[in-house]
């Protein structure tokens, strides 16, 4: 609360008649964590000092003061300090910066100090920008772009190179930009290396991912030697190396002949003309030769009678053993084709379940499926198979499939839901701009057998998930099916979430829905897999769920403290047209997954609406305090509010259970005139004791669309993908690797390396309960790189784990 500051007259001759003067003013500070910071300031001659903080006077009691006399002058001097708390900070956050400033008084008046900000200091997580892996000639630059997180104070930048700090004062080949980037003038060999940004303040130090540059070098063929003597054949010949220089790190090899031979033009050189004894010889040769392929046709048409009875499609089993080339082959440079395009073998009959496919029980035993009827694994229950046309078209799939259980919720359109066949080649559904996605790995499905299948994204409102407690919703729900199917292979189900990760803050569940409708925990994260049907990969941003049996899937957490958090998506809308002189501003506040912002665009699509600002994150904490939302600084001459209040709440348990997806504020706005177009404002969304977000509104209402861009989808994509379409690894390539890593290899070169270099060494638990672990690598590396994954730096994973064992790949095919 505002204090009164009573000025108490000094006693007489306690100083001259001088002005206050500052030897020491109050400087900007930063907060750190929950530590108090601690201002001062020294004024001489002072009678009284007191501290004026967002233009309130702190209390006196907060007040430290000292006495004691200025040796050089005699004058009497005054110094206080005082502490100011996180809390005093974020109590105000939304309306200005936290500052306070001395006012001092002496006989003659009074002086006011420069003010002093006090700052919370973060540095958030996520590099705005982070390097990417590259393969570069010798003697080219390279750039590698850094951007580091948001952070106050800015963070400080430093690369390292293999671990070790680069200094530019030490190599005259590299600087870093202004801009953070890391610039090797000239590329060299010993550049070939892992590097790294690491962006640091006074609160953390943060790691980019690693880019792996490597730096090869082009063959070049050295000056032909001289002509060799003319031979007995009357011919010389002349001899070239690919050494000047030789091919480096993957570089092309020489293009071109390594040996020259001519006709010799000596006087010297004679041809004797053939004997007799000669030409006999060549009759002889003649004659063997004829009886030789006489007798090789006999041999094959014998062959051919006894093996009438076998499979003419057999394939040769030689194409398995070729050779594994694309480990170094750099795409621009590539000469061959693609090594394998196999299609899908429609021609076995189609396999349609026509009843309630739900098991009676789940075992917790891992099932396998046998070779007999398709559904023997499930026991004696109401099912039946319906044999149809291979090429079935997608609607009548939908119609077959509507009328069971198991398929009236879904819904008929598109947009949320992705269907389609597949064998045992496997392949990926999408649903587009969701970031949801299934992926079905090749031998997931039995061989002879033809599954279709179905991705669908339910809305919240739809599917009713009990929670209890600090229980949230962290992902979408998410159905997968035929819900009864019981796969050889896990397939991959791949969906956002909005949870900031640490395991002192967060129990993180997945949950499954049974088929009585009841929601069960199949998988506790961080914790041992209770089932070998389940396990997760927790990224940043996505989930990777592993799955045996198909189904209803959500992700769901439970906070251990208040320091627990989700990321909120806000959005800010208004109308596109504004005919009256009402205009409203609609602030959502979603949850941070694609498929939310998806739906919200759709909808403001539907009322006219368009984007007046980029998206922002806000990290929404376990407080119990609600969300606020207030509008500043809007000219009042122009524009006034119609809210009675200084600010809006969404309630926090609203936001925390994560089951309303589109909550959003409206703010409405009166023009005072027609005429007006510009508006200007900032709208403040924060929540008390936590972080916020601040929103810059100025743009005009009548033309201004430059935020639309955001309206159209980034991700389009083929729904369904069946076949080696579906995936980045050739399938004799992904044969090859498995078959060379499975096994322990010598000096550890096996899968247990390849998934350290991928960074998933802290499954590898999980990957060794599998009869495949090179596998399941293969298929995580498929389901989060796809379809922009970079298969050039598997490649080269994979070339290092064959390379400190010889026995894996020789030279020639790395």
């Amino acid at each position: 609360a505002q204090q009164s500051v009573t000025v108490a007259n000094p006693a007489s001759g306690a100083s001259p008649d001088l002005l206050p003067h500052f030897q020491l003013e109050p400087e900007d500070v930063y907060i750190v964590k929950n530590k108090a910071v601690s201002l001062a300031c020294r004024a001489t001659p002072a009678t009284q000092i007191y501290f004026k903080c967002n233009g309130e006077w702190v209390h006196q009691g907060d007040h430290v003061t000292q006495h004691s006399t200025d040796r050089s002058t005699g004058l009497p001097v005054m110094e206080v300090r005082i502490e100011v708390t996180r809390q005093q900070v974020e109590k105000i956050f939304g309306l200005e910066e936290y500052w306070c400033q001395c006012v001092a008084w002496s006989s003659s008046g009074t002086t006011k100090s420069q003010k002093a900000f006090v700052r919370i200091a973060y540095l958030r997580k996520n590099f705005e920008q982070e390097p990417t892996a590259r393969e570069v000639s010798i003697e080219q630059g390279i750039v590698l772009p850094c951007r580091p997180p948001e952070g106050i104070p800015p963070a400080e930048v430093e690369w390292l190179r293999n671990e070790e700090l680069v200094d530019p004062a030490l190599d005259a080949n590299v600087y870093v930009t202004p801009e953070h980037s890391l610039v090797l003038r000239q590329a060299r060999l010993a550049d070939t290396a892992n590097y790294t940004c690491v962006a640091k303040n006074i609160v953390a130090r943060r790691r980019s991912a690693s880019a792996a540059i490597i730096v090869y070098v082009d063959g070049a063929w050295s000056e032909w030697s001289k002509w060799s003597e003319c031979g007995a054949e009357c011919t010389h010949w002349r001899s070239r190396e690919c050494s000047e220089p030789a091919p480096r790190n993957g570089g092309r090899d020489c293009h071109g002949p390594e040996l020259d031979t001519r006709n010799c033009t000596s006087e010297l050189c004679t041809h004797a003309a053939p004997g007799a004894e000669d030409v006999a010889l060549y009759v002889g040769l003649v004659a063997v030769a004829v009886c030789l392929v006489l007798l090789l046709l006999v041999g094959v048409l014998v062959y051919c009678r006894k093996k009438g009875g076998l499979d003419a499609d057999v394939a040769d089993s030689s194409i398995l053993t070729a050779g594994f080339q694309p480990v170094s082959i750099k795409p621009s440079k590539a000469d061959n084709p693609s090594l394998l395009t196999i299609q899908p073998d429609l021609s076995t009959t189609t396999m349609t379940y026509q009843g309630s496919l739900c098991p009676r029980q789940d075992g917790p035993a891992k099932l396998q499926l046998p070779n007999g009827h398709l559904l023997s694994p499930l026991g004696a229950g109401r099912h039946t198979l319906h044999h149809s046309s291979p090429a079935a078209e997608g609607a009548d799939f939908v119609a077959r499939l509507s009328t069971q259980s198991y398929f009236r919720s879904l819904p008929r359109g598109t947009n949320n839901m992705a269907y389609g066949t597949f064998n045992f080649l496997g392949g990926r559904l999408m649903i587009p701009n969701t970031g949801i996605s299934l992926l079905i790995p090749p031998d997931a499905i039995p061989r002879g057998k033809i599954y279709e299948v179905y991705l669908t994204l339910h809305k919240q409102e739809e599917v009713r998930l009990p929670l209890a407690g600090c229980q949230t919703l962290l992902s979408p729900i998410v159905s997968c099916g035929p819900p009864g199917v019981l796969l050889t292979r896990p397939a991959i189900l791949a969906m956002g979430h909005c949870v900031e990760a640490s395991a002192e803050n967060w129990s993180i569940r997945l949950k499954k829905q049974s088929c009585e409708g009841t929601w069960e925990d199949v998988l506790q994260l961080g914790a041992e897999p209770c089932t070998e049907l389940y396990y997760c990969q927790l990224e940043a941003q996505a989930c990777y769920v592993f799955t045996e049996q198909l189904g209803r899937f959500a992700l769901v957490g439970e906070s251990l403290s208040m320091a627990a958090s989700k990321r909120l998506k806000l959005v800010l809308f208004a109308p596109a047209a504004c005919p009256s002189l009402e205009y409203n501003i609609r602030v959502y506040c979603l949850s941070d997954t694609q498929d939310v912002l998806k739906e919200v665009i759709q909808l403001e699509k539907q009322l006219g609406g368009q984007l007046i600002g980029a998206p922002r994150v806000l990290h929404f904490k376990d407080s119990y305090h609600n969300l606020r939302l207030s509008i500043h600084d809007m000219p009042s001459s122009l524009w006034k509010s119609k809210l009675l209040a200084s600010y809006q709440e969404i309630p926090f348990y609203h936001i925390w259970s994560g089951l309303q997806p589109f909550l959003h504020c409206t703010f409405t706005l009166e023009r005072l005139s027609t005429s007006t177009c510009e508006l200007a404002c900032k709208i403040w969304v924060w929540q008390v004791e936590g972080d916020g977000q601040s929103f810059t509104v100025n743009f005009n209402i009548a033309k201004d669309t430059r935020f639309s861009d955001w309206l159209v989808p980034d991700e389009v994509g083929t729904p369904a993908l069946v076949g080696p379409s579906a995936f980045k690894i050739p399938f004799l390539i992904r044969q090859k690797i498995i078959s060379s890593l499975d096994p322990p290899g010598t000096r550890g070169a096996d899968w247990r390396t390849l998934a350290q270099k991928l960074n998933l060494d802290s499954h590898l638990s999980f990957f060794a309960s599998k009869a495949s672990p090179t596998a399941m690598i293969l298929n995580l590396w498929e389901a989060r790189h796809f379809p922009n994954g970079n298969l050039s730096q598997l490649a080269a994973a994979v070339a290092e784990v064959g390379k400190q064992d010889g026995a894996l790949f020789s030279e020639a095919e790395c």
